[in-house]
């Protein structure tokens, strides 16, 4: 009997040791939104970038997101993270090597500093950018050259499938507008960033899009008049917006 309860105890004091609860996770897969990601896991944008530590609402293939709030991770996980993150800080890129899939915003916010900064240090006129493309991510902003202008009318990159489609544009401070968009990104904050309005039934929400006379964007909002093959581009300056009218264009859904 008091060998039971010797080796009862034992089992239950090795339990109390180990046995800290984890939250849920979620993997990005190709596609996902934060947006996308909350609706499934009954919570907020706002909830899964506060548990996560995100300062954007870009995620990537393969980032593991936590989906609850309800429990904490185990003292020695933080302070591997803690450590890693350390280790991590101590030795900064110089420059980053662009992927497919990456946006100037994206690569900014990954490296702490505004799309501007980024695009100053590399001398950039438009947020127009390709796979194997060297990228500074710290040091001083250059001039942009001429070769980085007019990025709209570079040629098409490959893609998995074309449409034509008629295209408007919008800002951030139409009327009724909040400057947010359907996916959770904040476009009064982050004006240089590529964004159309879709209707998510023909493009859905988080696809990477190449748009005629606009260039590689993210299909992250959506609208009311927006149905079928119609598309709405943003464009943070109102002038520009009303230059851009009502057009028929191409359109290339890159992922």
């Amino acid at each position: 009997m008091k060998k039971s309860l010797i080796a009862l105890t034992a089992a239950l004091t090795l339990g109390a040791g180990v046995g800290t609860a984890s939250a849920a996770e979620h993997t990005v897969s190709k596609g996902d939104t934060l947006w996308s990601i909350s609706q499934a896991n009954s919570v907020t944008v706002a909830q899964l970038k506060q548990w996560n530590s995100l300062s954007s609402d870009l995620i990537r293939p393969g980032d593991v997101l936590t989906t609850s709030g309800g429990s904490k991770a185990a003292p020695a996980q933080t302070q591997q993270k803690a450590s890693a993150a350390v280790k991590s800080a101590a030795a900064p890129a110089s420059t980053y090597t662009v992927k497919s899939g990456d946006t100037l915003y994206r690569i900014a916010t990954n490296h702490g500093m505004s799309v501007n900064t980024l695009m100053g240090l590399n001398g950039l006129s438009s947020s127009l950018i390709h796979p194997g493309q060297a990228l500074k991510v710290s040091g001083k902003a250059v001039q942009a050259s001429a070769s980085n202008t007019a990025s709209a009318s570079k040629p098409a990159p490959s893609a998995a499938r074309e449409l034509s489609v008629r295209a408007t544009a919008y800002t951030a401070y139409c009327n009724g507008c909040s400057g947010v968009t359907a996916t959770g990104i904040n476009l009064r904050a982050n004006p240089n960033q590529k964004v159309i309005a879709v209707d998510p039934k023909v493009i859905p929400l988080g696809t990477e899009v190449w748009v005629e006379g606009y260039g590689e964007a993210i299909a992250g909002d959506t609208g009311g008049a927006i149905k079928g093959n119609r598309i709405d581009v943003f464009i943070p300056n109102k002038s520009r917006a009303l230059q851009w009218g009502s057009k028929t264009v191409k359109v290339k859904v890159l992922n």
